[in-house]
């Protein structure tokens, strides 16, 4: 995805939350999605004995990126598909710029709050829980 020429990036990820003898820890992965530039969206396959399910992290990275996970069986992924593909068609992008301008090169985390007008019902925002400061 870093090569890519594309400015707007989705990955669709498809799982049981199964780790089978995973090369990076949770921690590892999350700081890998934190830095990255996509979103990600998980949709988890569950229903085994739950031995190795882990819908958590699923859930985790997904919100991290500004996405979300959706739980499903095999035969709900084509509405969960269109239902994704409808997100990315409509989605609002809107920019921030910190007061707290530092240089740290740490991780800040930004909250959104979403007023619905009059008459509306409850909107639910999806955004980048935070982002790195540049180090200068």
């Amino acid at each position: 995805m870093r090569r890519s020429q594309k400015r707007k990036k989705a990955l669709l990820v498809i799982s049981d939350g199964g780790d089978n003898q995973s090369r990076y820890t949770a921690k590892e992965v999350e700081n890998v999605v934190r830095e990255s530039d996509v979103l990600i969206y998980a949709i988890g396959v569950f229903g085994g004995d739950g031995a190795y399910e882990n819908p958590w992290l699923m859930n985790k990275i997904a919100e991290q990126t500004g996405a979300r996970m959706f739980e499903a069986n095999s035969f709900e992924l084509p509405d969960i598909a269109k239902k994704i593909g409808i997100e990315l068609r409509n989605r609002y992008v809107v920019g921030y710029s910190p007061s707290n301008q530092q240089h740290d090169g740490r991780y800040h985390t930004v909250e959104v709050r979403v007023i619905p007008p009059r008459g509306l019902p409850k909107l639910t925002p999806h955004w980048r829980k935070g982002y790195y400061a540049p180090m200068d």
